[in-house]
């Protein structure tokens, strides 16, 4: 009975609003509705076998139980997330505001005036910080930005270089390890030479059409890049740096050392590590370049009374709009988490950030000159936050491990034997107490450590610390108090349409609403300060969440197996598309490429299919925008040789369950190639069909469409 009252509850349609729909419909009841909608030959025969449902309660009690199995320690691995705080009003009045959590994408800038002028707040951010004339309203997270990265200085191309057929990316050996991974395998795709190696000693030469540094980079060392870039542009090589926001406020921006392109995580300006979860990447450019950048931008324009209003800029370049010729398949960008940071940046302002920034340094110096003592050897001849120490003779990283998980501390152990240290936002006295403590019980120390006031101590070099002002606009030197930050947030909410205000009628993302039971855990210490490098036996909750989720999934795609790892429909489609392309490369048929798609597709499909280095070709759809399926089986039969997938969205775009998807399929597997499914419109077959049902072998899901996360004004 309780969960048939959180059903109604949430779903919110009484028996009378059904009545009245489904008499417009000419329909008695739903089970005739869905009749008369889905063809009877892809109907489930039997219910699936799913866990039993919870009441709110049981739920609460089940998820708190979860989360419990996590360890908590304090967090020292870094390599791109650290611990941070959340100030309490932005977690209040944003993350936990329905009025923001439920928000669409801004396409209609005038219900969208609240969230657009807090995403440019965030464009301001990444752009003053990395010295860079353009930012984009966010992307997914670091990594994806950097491949981003690479592909646009690849497009970016001279007529002379592409005559030339240049063809070789440079990425540092020092960039953090899920960079380097995420770059190679967008580069293996589409046919990038990458190659990794030391900044210092490459020679770039005319065969070189992009280059990318981290700064700081992996090990914490501050490099100083100006040298090598400009060696980079004496051979018309552009260079990307994987930066870090906190490490901006004291560092020289890269834009100042001749840098063409910045891309980081904002994850530090204020987004819990949620074990590797979502938070905002960025990306920031030159101004001549802005007709290549990937994602969103927001720009300033008049409305049709002359005043001044936001609104998304140079659209004509996204994949909504121009498909296979766009610059990046990226449609949602973790834009609520985007607007979080900004706020970050809002409440504390540029003296707050200063603040915090040479508090994280002065700690890490501290640190430091206490290791040293304890016979520790600290490598980084430059650093912001981060430490690399050896050990040593006589001191093995286990013995240093074990006393550290002793007192709850994780650190970064390097391969070749040294220790990572990264200091964070929330490394006070206590804990930094806790740390040398570490230390010194590993080399048999009894030195006592007492720090009651940590000084403010700066021992990076005057050549590499930032001189230029940033964030000088009054958004971010205005609202430094609670009560003003909450009014802000509150006038710009006013501006919005979200679900708290009406029904978003836009079907084709089946929005819906997110019931305050399912987010409120991720208020949980147990889930939000988890590092994704945490030791297995520390993240036990996360691992029963994951499994249990993937297999969920499964059950309800009709699937043998799920990955988690994709964190967009973008992202999605381009990890399934690329698991065909391995599949048919395991099978000694990596020759084909072409990926057939119906002209009615999101644009994201051809974008994607680009992205994994197809050929999409368009196959017809009729007046109502139903498959051609004459075009599709002469496509089937010209590419016969070359057909890699079958990209399909059931229900269509159009919301119609096209009765001859199986038939679809049929053609394409005889073709010897894959069907992908677009799962953006799934919400409409759980329980019903599935994509295993139809007879498709890979899709994506659209969390925040078909399982209720938050959209958040951009995914």
């Amino acid at each position: 009975m309780e969960m048939e009252h959180f059903k109604s509850r949430h779903i919110g349609i009484s028996a009378e609003e059904q009545k009245i729909m489904l008499d417009a419909l000419g329909v008695a009841t739903l089970d005739e509705l869905i009749d008369q909608t889905i063809p009877k030959d892809i109907r489930f025969p039997k219910p699936m076998s799913l866990p039993k449902a919870l009441s709110e309660q049981e739920y609460a009690e089940e998820i708190a139980a979860i989360a419990a199995k996590n360890k908590v320690f304090a967090s020292y691995i870094g390599m791109g997330w650290y611990d941070t705080i959340t100030p309490a009003a932005i977690y209040r009045n944003v993350f936990e505001s329905p009025g923001w959590y439920t928000s669409y994408t801004p396409y209609q800038a005038e219900i969208s005036q609240g969230r657009l002028e807090a995403l440019i707040n965030f464009q301001t951010v990444i752009s003053e910080l990395t010295g860079l004339a353009l930012a984009n309203s966010s992307l997914l997270d670091e990594a994806t930005a950097g491949a981003e990265a690479a592909t646009m200085m690849y497009d970016l191309m001279s007529r002379e270089q592409i005559k030339n057929n240049v063809n070789k990316l440079f990425v540092d050996e020092n960039l953090f390890p899920q960079n380097l991974a995420v770059i190679r395998t967008r580069m293996d795709y589409v046919g990038i030479d990458m190659e990794v190696g030391d900044f210092k000693t490459v020679e770039l030469d005319d065969t070189y059409f992009g280059a990318i540094v981290q700064y700081p980079n992996s090990n914490g060392t501050v490099e100083d890049y100006k040298e090598f870039v400009e060696k980079a542009h004496a051979v018309n090589c552009k260079v990307a740096v994987a930066t870090d926001l906190m490490a901006l406020v004291m560092l020289t921006p890269p834009g100042d050392w001749g840098a063409d392109i910045a891309f980081g995580s904002s994850q530090r300006f204020g987004i819990p590590m949620y074990f590797g979860g979502p938070s905002a990447g960025f990306f920031a450019t030159k101004d001549e370049y802005k007709r290549q950048v990937p994602g969103r931008i927001i720009g300033i324009s008049k409305d049709a009374y002359g005043k001044e209003s936001y609104r998304m800029a140079l659209q004509t370049r996204e994949q909504h709009i121009k498909r296979d010729k766009a610059t990046s398949n990226i449609c949602t960008a973790q834009a609520l988490l985007a607007t979080m940071s900004s706020f970050y940046a809002v409440y504390h302002g540029p003296q707050g950030l200063k603040t915090i920034a040479k508090r994280i340094h002065s700690t890490a110096s501290l640190v430091a000159d206490e290791l040293k003592e304890l016979g520790f050897n600290q490598t980084n001849e430059v650093f912001f936050d981060t430490l690399k120490v050896e050990l040593p003779k006589k001191i093995s990283q286990d013995r240093l491990r074990e006393n550290a998980e002793i007192r709850g501390v994780n650190l970064r152990y390097f391969d070749t034997g040294e220790i990572g240290i990264s200091i964070d936002e929330t490394s006070n006295n206590n804990r930094v107490q806790e740390l040398i403590a570490v230390f010194a019980m590993t080399v048999g120390s009894s030195k006592e450590f007492a720090i009651e006031e940590l000084e403010s101590k700066v021992t990076i070099p005057e050549e590499y610390l930032r001189t230029s002002e940033f964030l000088t606009h009054p958004n971010f030197n205005s609202y430094h108090t609670e009560t003003e930050l909450m009014r802000y947030i509150k006038r710009l909410e006013k501006k919005d349409i979200s679900l708290a205000h009406s029904m978003i009628s836009l079907g084709s993302c089946t929005m819906k609403l997110n019931s305050a039971s399912s987010l409120l855990p991720l208020g949980n210490p147990g889930l939000q300060r988890i590092h994704p490098f945490a030791p297995a036996d520390q993240t036990q909750g996360y691992h029963e969440m994951i499994d249990e989720l993937s297999a969920m999934l499964a059950e309800i795609t009709g699937f043998t197996a799920t990955s988690l790892q994709p964190n967009s429909g973008a992202a999605g489609e381009f990890t399934g598309l690329i698991t065909i392309a391995a599949y048919l490369r395991s099978i000694g048929e990596g020759d084909r490429k072409i990926v057939l798609i119906p002209s009615s597709a999101h644009g994201t499909n051809p974008a994607s299919a680009v992205q994994a280095g197809f050929t999409p070709k368009t196959v017809k759809c009729d007046e109502n925008g139903n498959v051609d399926m004459d075009d599709l089986r002469k496509l089937a039969d010209k590419y016969q040789k070359d057909l890699a997938a079958f990209m399909v969205t059931y229900p269509s775009t159009h919301g119609i369950f096209e009765a001859e998807i199986r038939e679809m399929c049929n053609i394409t597997h005889r073709a010897g190639g894959q069907v992908y499914m677009d799962g953006a419109n799934m919400n409409a077959q759980v329980g019903i069909t599935s994509p295993g049902t139809i007879g498709a072998d890979v899709c994506h899901l659209n969390l925040h469409k078909t399982f209720a996360i938050p959209h958040g004004g951009g995914g």
